[in-house]
C-alpha cells in the first residue's frame, strides 16, 4: 500500500462502550460515592456517642493500621489470584462491616469496641481491595483505551468527592449517621453484584513463597528509577496534605475569616480535582510522569499561603489549582504504571505505591500539631511546602522521569 492510499487506524472506542469496563466503572462509582459520605458521618457518630476525640482517633487508627500492615500481602494476593474474585470478596466483607456499624448506630447505643473492630476489618479488606484496581482496569479495556479508562475513573472519584460530603450531611441531618453506613453497605453489595458479570483478562504467576513474591514486586519497583523516585514525591505530598488538613482549619477560623472559608476551600479543591481529571481525559502529555509530578508540586502554594495568612481568595484559588494537579496526576500516573509494569506484577507494584503514600499521612497528622505547639503553625507548613515542592520538582533531575514517554 502506498503512502497516498494508506489510512490512519480508527480511533479506539471509548472504554465505557466496553461492557466489562462499564460494569466495573458503575460499581466503583457507587462504592466511591458511598465511601465519600463515611468520614463526616463517622466523625459525627463517634463524637455524638462518646463525646471523645480520643475515641474517634482510636476508631480511625483501627481502620488505618491493618490497611498499612496488610497492603504488601494484598498486592501478592491480587497478582496470585483472580483480581475480580479478590475485589468481589472484599466488597462483600466491607458491605458486612459497614452494615454492622450502621445497625450499631441505628440502635442508639453503639459499642465503641464493635465500631473499632468493624472498622479494623474494613481496613484490612481495603488492603486487599486497593491493589486490584489497576489489574481490573487493565484487564477490562484495550491497551489504546487505558488512558481514557483511567481518566473516567478519575472523574468518578472527583465527582464522589463533590457529592459525598453533601450526601453525608443530608443523611446525618435528616435520618441520622447510621443510614450513611447502611447506604455504603448497599453500594458495596451492588459493586460485588456487578463484578460477577465482569470479565477480566488475567496473567497468572507461578506459585512461589510469599517472601519470593514480595521480593519480586519490590524488585519491579527498584528497577525503575522513574517509579521509586516519583513515589518519594507522592509520599511527601500525602504527608504535606496531612499537615494542611491538621493546621489549615484553625488558621482559616482564626486568621482568614472563619469556618466558612475552610468549607469553601475544600469545595473549590473538589472542583479543581474534577477539572484536573477532565483535563487528563483530553490531554495526553508526551512526558506523562514528568508532567504529573510537576503538577503535584503546586501543592506547595497553598501551604505557603496558609503559613503567611495570605488573603482568603488567593489561598482558596491556590488550593483549587493544587487539587487540579492531583486530579490530573491520578489517571496519567495510573496509565503510565499499567503500561510499563508487567501485568503479572501490577498488583504488588501498586500495593507498594499505596503503602508508601498512606504511611506518610499518619506521620503528618502526628508531627504537625507537635511542631505547631512548639514553634507555631508557620514552621510545619513551610517545611511541608519545601518537602513536597522539592521532592516533586526534584524528580525532573532523574533521567528515567525525563525520558519516560507516553509510548513506554
Amino acid at each position: 500500500m502506498t503512502a497516498a492510499t494508506a489510512t490512519a487506524p480508527p480511533p479506539a472506542p471509548h472504554p465505557l462502550r466496553t461492557r466489562s469496563f462499564r460494569l466495573l466503572f458503575t460499581g466503583r462509582t457507587l462504592s466511591l460515592l458511598g465511601d465519600a459520605a463515611i468520614p463526616a458521618a463517622l466523625a459525627l457518630a463517634v463524637l455524638e456517642a462518646t463525646g471523645s476525640t480520643a475515641a474517634l482517633a482510636l476508631v480511625l487508627g483501627c481502620a488505618m493500621v491493618p490497611k498499612l500492615l496488610l497492603l504488601p500481602l494484598g498486592g501478592v494476593i491480587g497478582d496470585r489470584f483472580d483480581a475480580r474474585t479478590v475485589a468481589l470478596t472484599t466488597d462483600l466483607v466491607r458491605c458486612g462491616t459497614q452494615l454492622i456499624v450502621g445497625v450499631q448506630l441505628l440502635g442508639g447505643t453503639p459499642s465503641l469496641a464493635v465500631l473499632a473492630t468493624a472498622e479494623a476489618l474494613g481496613g484490612a479488606a481495603g488492603a486487599f481491595a486497593m491493589p486490584t484496581d489497576a489489574p481490573l482496569v487493565k484487564g477490562t479495556v484495550a491497551a489504546e483505551s487505558l488512558h481514557r479508562a483511567n481518566a473516567a475513573m478519575g472523574v468518578a472519584r472527583s465527582a464522589s468527592r463533590l457529592g459525598g460530603p453533601a450526601l453525608a450531611g443530608t443523611l446525618v441531618l435528616t435520618v441520622g449517621p447510621g443510614w450513611a453506613f447502611v447506604l455504603d453497605a448497599v453500594t458495596f453489595a451492588l459493586s460485588a453484584l456487578l463484578l460477577t458479570a465482569v470479565r477480566v483478562e488475567r496473567v497468572p504467576i507461578p506459585r512461589r513463597s510469599l517472601r519470593a513474591d514480595l521480593a519480586e514486586g519490590w524488585q519491579e519497583v527498584r528497577s525503575r528509577d522513574w517509579y521509586w523516585t516519583s513515589l518519594i514525591g507522592h509520599s511527601a505530598w500525602n504527608g504535606a496534605a496531612a499537615v494542611l488538613m491538621t493546621l489549615g482549619p484553625a488558621i482559616a477560623v482564626q486568621r482568614l475569616g472563619g469556618g466558612g472559608v475552610w468549607v469553601v476551600l475544600l469545595q473549590v479543591g473538589a472542583v479543581g480535582f474534577l477539572l484536573g481529571a477532565l483535563l487528563a481525559d483530553r490531554v495526553t502529555p508526551r512526558r506523562p510522569v514528568l508532567a504529573a509530578n510537576l503538577g503535584l508540586a503546586t501543592y506547595a502554594l497553598p501551604l505557603v499561603l496558609l503559613a503567611l495568612a495570605a488573603p482568603a481568595p488567593l489561598t482558596i484559588a491556590a488550593y483549587g489549582l493544587a487539587q487540579a494537579g492531583l486530579g490530573f496526576l491520578s489517571p496519567v500516573w495510573s496509565t503510565a504504571v499499567q503500561r510499563a509494569v508487567p501485568a503479572h506484577a501490577l498488583a504488588r507494584v501498586t500495593s507498594y505505591d499505596w503503602l508508601l503514600s498512606l504511611a506518610a499521612m499518619p506521620l503528618g497528622y502526628a508531627l504537625a500539631p507537635l511542631a505547631a505547639a512548639a514553634w507555631g503553625p508557620e514552621l510545619p507548613l513551610i517545611a511541608a511546602a519545601l518537602a513536597v515542592g522539592g521532592c516533586c520538582l526534584g524528580t525532573a533531575l532523574v533521567p528515567g522521569v525525563r525520558r519516560f514517554g507516553r509510548d513506554d
